[in-house]
């Protein structure tokens, strides 16, 4: 008896703070320089990127370009503003504008940018730790 009040109080504590909503403006948002890449910015929504799955936004200065490299965990990422480009090579990387959505498979190669004429900024989703490996140290795609 005492077992099942403990988990149905966890269970009416755990409703409750879904019940909660999280809300915050782009511009309330605290943005911090990404270390391993210059000019990237990102505000933590949820997690931590530096230890574990997280989810955060991301700002980009247009016209960056990044070359080939690769990311441990899986990323997904939501384009709000800009245009982000991503592709296995520059020859053949695709454009996103805003909407749409992009799903990094862990350890996939590629090279990513913002275009000219407009900084991007997207939401973005890390199932592990957030890490940038050029492609020196990037395993091959699969």
């Amino acid at each position: 008896m005492c077992l099942w009040m403990t988990l149905l109080a966890q269970n009416a504590s755990q409703k409750q703070e879904s019940r909660t909503p999280f809300m915050v403006s782009l511009t309330d948002l605290k943005w911090v320089e990404l270390p391993e890449r210059k000019g990237m910015q990102f505000a933590i929504l949820s997690g931590d990127p530096k230890t574990g799955p997280y989810t955060e936004m991301r700002k980009v200065r247009a016209g960056t370009d990044n070359a080939l490299h690769s990311h441990s965990s899986e990323i997904k990422n939501v384009i709000i503003s800009g245009v982000l480009y991503i592709g296995p090579d520059s020859a053949s990387a695709r454009d996103f504008g805003p909407g749409s959505v992009i799903v990094l498979p862990a350890n996939w190669v590629h090279v990513s940018g913002c275009r000219a004429g407009s900084d991007c900024v997207f939401y973005q989703e890390g199932k592990g730790k957030f890490d940038y490996k050029p492609a020196a140290e990037a395993p091959p795609n699969r």
